[in-house]
């Protein structure tokens, strides 16, 4: 398969047009040239250059945080060193930021919330035009201990912790309707409040989120950043795999 034509399914899967007002990250095909042949794609979290040495033997590296946000002004570095890894091991770089937290299926808000067992779920967590997470119901109503041992299961949680999620249990003993922003998404607890939420589930939070979620009566679940991101590129690897592209999964958790 051509890179431009692998390049070209991915953004209309993740429809990564409509995020591009909104979205600081250049999203979509970061470094390659289009004329490139696909035949292994490696996929994690992050471009750093852990990643990007583990990749050196793919064609195209898929990441949910890539190397441009906003521009790139000089090619200096850290980011020289990334880039010139990437051209010198001939591997493309293919990110997906905010589209790949919004996607009702393939996204890492709709990960999250499978593991949850959230079901009725609707688009939340609104970004101009688009979204970027989900928002339903639990199949039966849940304890916070019993959704913090859920997210305390998810890869990249720190090691050896006994309880690795945070928790600000200020929602009803019995949570049924939740919400999910993955990674920093303790900005949209109002929207969450406002939805008629009893929980959010987020990666990390703010001093002031403490406050806001213990005045409106509304839990918060921190399980951190890495460890809520991982669903989507997971996701995006199994697609590649049923085009019948060869794929591997670089994990390389932060514990944050």
């Amino acid at each position: 398969m051509k890179l431009s034509e692998y390049v070209e399914r991915l953004d209309d899967e993740l429809d990564t047009a409509a995020y591009a007002d909104v979205d600081a990250s250049a999203n979509g095909l970061q470094v390659g040239p289009d004329d490139a042949e696909v035949e292994r794609v490696a996929f994690a979290v992050d471009a750093a250059a852990a990643t990007i040495e583990a990749a050196a033997d793919a064609d195209v590296l898929v990441v949910h945080h890539g190397l441009s946000w906003g521009g790139i002004e000089r090619v200096t570095g850290r980011v020289h060193d990334r880039i010139a890894a990437l051209v010198e091991n001939d591997l493309a770089l293919y990110v997906s930021h905010l589209p790949l937290d919004g996607h009702q299926e393939l996204g890492n808000a709709a990960g999250v919330a499978e593991e949850v067992g959230l079901s009725d779920r609707d688009p939340f967590g609104e970004m101009g035009p688009v979204t970027i997470g989900t928002i339903g119901e639990a199949a039966e109503p849940r304890s916070a201990a019993a959704i913090r041992e859920t997210l305390d299961g998810f890869e990249g949680q720190p090691a050896g912790e006994a309880s690795p999620t945070r928790v600000l249990d200020f929602g009803p003993d019995e949570i049924e309707r939740v919400a999910v922003v993955t990674g920093s998404g303790v900005d949209w607890l109002d929207e969450a409040v406002a939805a008629d939420a009893d929980a959010l589930i987020t990666g990390e939070g703010k001093q002031q989120v403490y406050h806001d979620a213990r005045e409106a009566g509304i839990s918060v679940f921190l399980a951190g950043h890495y460890a809520t991101e991982t669903f989507g590129v997971r996701a995006l690897q199994s697609l590649t795999d049923d085009w019948g592209v060869e794929t591997t999964y670089l994990p390389h958790p932060t514990g944050l």
